[in-house]
C-alpha cells in the first residue's frame, strides 16, 4: 500500500482514490456533502428518494459542476418513477447507481448497458446472492449497527457471510467511523467501507447545528431500534418523540401517519395514486399490514423536520450506533484523510506471521 492510496476492487471499479463510501441519506446527502466527499477521494452518493425528479436532475448537475470525481445516486427501486430517475442517471453520466432495495434484473441490465456501475445495498446473504446473480457490480452490506432501516445481524457476522457467498466486491456498512474499522473490514474480505452517520457529522453536512449537537452528545445507549415510526426496524436516536410514538396506540399512530402522508404528498408533488402504488410495492414481499404501509409515510417528513428544519423535538434522527463514539465535526477531506492515515498506521502495527 502506498502512502497516498489504498487500491481495492472498489476503487478500481468506480474510479475513486479511497475505498470509502458516503451513503445516500435522505435530506442529508445533497450536492454539498456529495461534492465534498468526491473531492476528498471517496465515493459520495446523492439521496434521491426525498427529491422530485427535477430536483434530482438539478442536484446531479450541481455536483458535476463542482467536481470531476466519480459520484453516485441512490434510488428506490420500487418507486413509481424509478425508470425516469434511471434515465437521469444515464443521461447525466452518473458513475454509480445504488439502491436501498434490490433492483430488478431488467433495471440492472439497463444501467449496465449504459455503463453505470450498479451497487445495491443489502441486509442479508440471500439478497446479495440474488442481485449478484442478476448482474450487480458490487453490494453494500449493512449490519444491524447501521442507522435508518436495518436488520438484526451484526456486521461482524453478516459481512463474512456475504463475502463468502458472492464473487463481486462487497462494501461493509454498519458500525464504521475510522481507519481501524476499514482495516477490520478489509480483513473480513470487504473491498471498502460505507459510512452514513460519520459523514452526517462533518462540517460539510448541511444538517442544522442543533441536530448535530444532539448526535455529538449521544452515548451508544442513546441509539435505539424501533418499529413505531414506519412499521419496519429503524435505528435512530432516542428522543421524546420516539418515546411518545412507542407509547401511542394504533389509532393515534394512524392519525399521525395520515397527517404526515398528506404533508409529504404536498412537499414531493406526488399524487395520492402514485403514493398508493409505491405503498403496494413496499408492501409486496414484506408481510406489512396496510396500517404499517401508511405509517411508512411518517418517515420522510419526520426526517425532514430534524435534518432540514432543525426540529429535534419533532423530528426523527436516524443514527448508527457509532454516533456514541463520534465527538467532532471534521470536513469530509479531513475525515477521509484521517481514516486513511489511521488505516495505514494500523496495518503497519499489525504483527507479521513468521
Amino acid at each position: 500500500m502506498s502512502d497516498a492510496t489504498l487500491s481495492t476492487a472498489l476503487t478500481e471499479l468506480v474510479g475513486v482514490r479511497h475505498p470509502v463510501v458516503q451513503t445516500g441519506m435522505g435530506w442529508v446527502a445533497g450536492p454539498r456533502l456529495v461534492t465534498a466527499t468526491a473531492n476528498a477521494g471517496a465515493l459520495g452518493i446523492l439521496a434521491s428518494a426525498t427529491m422530485t425528479v427535477d430536483q434530482l436532475r438539478s442536484a446531479v448537475r450541481e455536483v458535476r459542476s463542482r467536481t470531476d470525481a466519480p459520484f453516485g445516486v441512490n434510488l428506490r427501486a420500487d418507486a413509481g418513477d424509478a425508470a425516469e430517475r434511471v434515465r437521469i442517471i444515464v443521461d447525466e453520466g452518473v458513475r454509480v447507481a445504488s439502491f436501498a432495495l434490490a433492483p430488478s434484473r431488467e433495471l440492472i441490465a439497463r444501467l449496465k448497458d449504459a455503463g453505470v456501475v450498479v451497487i445495491p445495498s443489502v441486509g442479508a446473504r440471500r439478497h446479495a446472492e440474488k442481485v449478484a446473480a442478476w448482474g450487480a457490480d458490487a453490494v453494500i452490506v449493512q449490519g444491524g449497527e447501521g442507522g435508518g432501516h436495518t436488520g438484526s445481524v451484526a456486521t461482524s457476522v453478516l459481512l463474512p457471510q456475504v463475502v463468502d457467498a458472492v464473487d463481486i466486491p462487497v462494501v461493509a456498512a454498519g458500525g464504521f467511523h475510522d481507519g481501524r474499522g476499514l482495516v477490520a473490514a478489509l480483513a473480513y474480505g470487504a473491498a471498502g467501507i460505507a459510512m452514513g452517520t460519520r459523514f452526517l457529522l462533518t462540517s460539510d453536512s448541511t444538517v442544522p447545528d442543533a441536530v448535530k449537537a444532539r448526535y455529538l452528545a449521544a452515548a451508544v445507549t442513546d441509539v435505539t431500534l424501533t418499529t413505531k415510526v414506519d412499521g419496519l426496524p429503524h435505528r435512530m436516536l432516542r428522543t421524546g418523540l420516539v418515546d411518545a410514538l412507542e407509547r401511542s396506540g394504533r389509532a393515534a399512530s394512524l392519525v399521525r401517519a395520515v397527517r404526515h402522508a398528506a404533508a409529504f404528498r404536498r412537499e414531493s408533488g406526488a399524487s395520492w395514486a402514485r403514493m398508493v402504488r409505491d405503498g403496494v410495492a413496499m408492501k409486496h414481499g414484506r408481510h406489512l399490514t396496510w396500517s404499517q404501509v401508511l405509517l411508512a409515510a411518517n418517515t420522510p417528513m419526520l426526517l425532514k423536520a430534524s435534518m432540514v428544519e432543525g426540529r429535534t423535538d419533532l423530528g426523527v434522527m436516524a443514527a448508527g450506533q457509532v454516533a456514541g463514539l463520534i465527538d467532532d465535526l471534521p470536513s469530509c477531506a479531513e475525515l477521509v484523510d484521517r481514516v486513511m492515515t489511521e488505516a495505514r498506521t494500523t496495518l503497519r502495527g499489525l504483527p507479521h506471521a513468521g
